[in-house]
């Protein structure tokens, strides 16, 4: 991996604790803006489901294999920390206490250390201990119960919301917060970024709906999907639309567009309308292909886009021109963002399975090779 690190992060250093979806999406987002993350690998990691190629959140970090259980292992952990401007851990609460490398231990060593730890529950609370995923975190924070149809069940919007927005996310920003403030003070902090609390704060929004009265539960808002005007339409190719038709002005232009205000419609501030409005609508958007209302609307005054898979979205001419997505090893993934004008980000480089470069690792971070491959004969490093 090219030892020059470009982006308004570029000179920090983080250690990371390998972990799975939020912490890594974390370590992923401050190594594309510059920081110098290494990370540290189990020596038995467990299976993936993919190949390491397409383990696309390991982008732009080296690693290590070190047994923390180890006392040898635990104490070089430690001095790497001690030269390290943040770290990312995203173990049970107490874990990371039990292997001599919590808070206080490396605080000591490193007052200046900014200690990033990501969980679902948080570090304490009646929940802490117990296990979770993404799809509880956002049950308990009220996000799941306000997605979906309003007579269907909720809907799992992925684990977009609690593992790597509410979570990844909320570390990222509480680690670049902490490190701000550190080279003020010259004080380091612990970060406690829980996925439920993350997962809350995204719902501020409608939080306020709910407290002004105007909440009207799961598929009944008008961003929830009841509203005929800001919704999805299948086409004539069984492929859909997007139409966010909100305001009057864009909503004129669709009815326009459509030909749908050549003969009366249903009136779209009456809720008891909806129903058939959306029916009128769905007509409509049956009898053009989706391309086909791409070429009508894309580009028109009406809140637009043709919905796309994965692949499609890669190849979008507006994509395409922003270079939203780039290849890396022949392989398409989403670039780096946000950008910056003055400090831009290098473009990535391919995450490296675990342990597999320790020594331009260990060499980068300033140990000697000598010194690097003493401790790979006495087994600390694998």
């Amino acid at each position: 991996m090219a030892a020059e690190r470009r982006g308004p992060l570029a000179g920090l250093r983080v250690v990371e604790m390998a972990g799975l979806a939020p912490g890594p999406f974390a370590a992923m987002m401050l190594a594309d803006m510059g920081a110098e993350v290494l990370r540290i690998d189990r020596p038995d990691p467990a299976a993936r489901p993919i190949p390491q190629q397409y383990w696309f959140t390991d982008r732009n970090r080296r690693s290590i294999a070190l047994d923390l259980k180890s006392a040898d292992g635990a104490a070089f952990a430690r001095r790497l920390i001690g030269s390290a401007d943040a770290l990312i851990e995203g173990f049970r609460p107490g874990v990371m206490e039990r292997l001599g490398l919590g808070p206080d231990e490396c605080l000591a060593i490193n007052p200046r250390l900014v200690y990033g730890r990501m969980t679902g529950w948080g570090q304490e609370g009646p929940l802490a201990q117990a296990p979770g995923h993404d799809i509880n975190y956002i049950a308990l924070a009220g996000v799941l119960d306000a997605i979906g149809l309003a007579d269907g069940p909720p809907v799992l919007p992925l684990n977009l919301v609690g593992d790597f927005g509410g979570g990844g996310m909320y570390l990222a920003f509480g680690l670049a917060c902490g490190l701000i403030e550190a080279a003020r003070s010259g004080q380091g902090q612990v970060v406690d970024a829980a996925m439920v609390d993350g997962a809350a704060s995204l719902m501020t929004y409608f939080y306020g709906y709910m407290a002004g009265g105007k909440w009207p539960g799961r598929g009944r808002s008008t961003l929830g999907g009841a509203a005929p005007h800001y919704g999805v339409y299948e086409t004539k190719d069984g492929k859909y639309v997007s139409v966010g038709s909100a305001e009057p002005k864009f909503y004129a232009e669709l009815l326009r567009i459509t030909g749908l205000d050549r003969e009366p419609v249903p009136d779209r501030a009456n809720p008891a309308s909806w129903s058939e409005l959306r029916e009128r609508l769905a007509a409509v958007f049956r009898t053009r292909t989706r391309d086909e209302w791409s070429g009508l609307l894309e580009s028109a005054e009406v809140c637009f886009a043709p919905v796309l898979d994965l692949r499609e979205a890669a190849a979008h001419p507006h994509n395409v021109a922003r270079r939203t997505f780039i290849e890396i090893d022949g392989h398409v993934q989403p670039a780096p963002a946000p950008r910056f004008s003055r400090t831009p980000s290098a473009r990535p480089e391919a995450g490296v399975a675990p342990g597999v470069d320790a020594r331009a690792a260990l060499q980068g971070w300033g140990l000697p090779g000598e010194e690097v491959d003493a401790l790979v004969a006495r087994g600390v490093i694998s």
